[in-house]
């Protein structure tokens, strides 16, 4: 498998996104943190503006809504531009439903777990989701310490996932860096979310790809 690298702009210079866009190119995907305020105590990027970063932006948006009601509101982020959209476990009321409809919008769905979360739940619907986001911090805010004691989750998500031959893949997003790329890659992680690990570099291409080779040298097949 392919490891992915998925740089999240809530480490971007706000005022200077479209330069901060172009400055990850060589990564996968573009990360793009949605918080409403209420699930989350942040509040980031709304409509417009995510509408924007579609347009302009070099990679595959990957828009992750920490937000309330995300049944009502996934679909309108689809129509903005996404290529795929995660939504939260503590927050949706009809998971499967909703990622059929992001499915039949041509947006691929994705599933994510807060560090409280077990995975368990999901087991019997993974079929129903292209990725599983596990949090490795609190999410809300960037720069936090990586929970490592969430390796396990990844693990037994990654045991299902081969078991059953599904294709589905697995994201961790939270404190990850060229240092704890390999424990995730070697849980059986393939999409890095990496905020300050990359934005803080002052080569950002560089630490895209110190990033992608720890983690594919360590991969768990």
């Amino acid at each position: 498998m392919t490891i992915e690298i998925a740089p999240s702009i809530l480490s971007a210079d706000f005022v200077n996104l479209e330069r901060d866009l172009q400055a990850i190119s060589s990564a996968d995907l573009v990360h793009v943190d949605v918080m409403d305020h209420h699930f989350v105590p942040n509040l980031t990027l709304g409509e417009p503006i995510v509408q924007r970063i579609c347009e302009v932006s070099p990679l595959p948006v990957d828009v992750h809504l920490m937000i309330e009601d995300p049944d009502r509101w996934a679909p309108q982020f689809a129509q903005l531009g996404a290529n795929s959209v995660s939504f939260h476990m503590g927050a949706t009321h009809a998971p499967v439903r909703l990622a059929r409809q992001l499915h039949d919008m041509g947006v691929k769905a994705c599933f994510a777990v807060r560090p409280a979360e077990p995975v368990e739940p999901l087991f019997d619907i993974l079929d129903e989701f292209d990725m599983i986001l596990v949090m490795t911090v609190e999410p809300g805010f960037g720069g936090q310490k990586f929970l490592s004691n969430q390796m396990g989750k990844v693990r037994r998500l990654r045991d299902q996932i081969t078991a059953r031959g599904l294709k589905t893949r697995i994201q961790v997003d939270g404190g990850v860096s060229v240092n704890t790329a390999p424990t995730v890659a070697e849980a059986g992680a393939d999409v890095l979310v990496a905020g300050s690990a990359v934005y803080g570099a002052a080569d950002r291409a560089q630490a895209i790809s110190s990033i992608r080779q720890a983690a594919q040298a360590a991969y768990r097949s």
